[in-house]
């Protein structure tokens, strides 16, 4: 009988050692990370453009930048494709929008 529980427990301790060991590293990987995240430098957070900067569109919402503008983007958070921080006074790359009721004749 005893030899059978020790047969057992034999069978049993390269497991349990196995399972000590991915303990241990899964320990020290978390603290590692941790660490790292702890050191990594702060993101700075874009912020939210100036309330005479947006304007009011019916049925599409607020918009920010030059809406007269060919590259506006047409979005409350990033004013054109260009130059998406602004500012839009200025701009070398501004375009006049064409409108649709307006075709241009030979």
């Amino acid at each position: 009988m005893f030899r059978t529980l020790l047969v057992i427990a034999v069978g049993f301790l390269p497991s349990l050692f196995s399972l000590w060991v991915i303990r241990k590293t899964r320990l020290r990987t978390r603290a590692r990370m941790r660490q790292a995240a702890m050191n990594f430098p702060v993101v700075q957070v874009r912020h939210r453009p100036v309330e005479s900067d947006r304007y009011y569109l019916e049925g599409v919402g607020y918009l920010i930048g030059d809406i007269s503008c060919k590259f506006n983007a047409r979005s409350g958070y990033i004013r054109c494709a260009v130059n998406p921080d602004g500012p839009c006074n200025g701009c070398r790359h501004y375009e006049p929008r064409e409108l649709a009721g307006s075709e241009k004749k030979a």
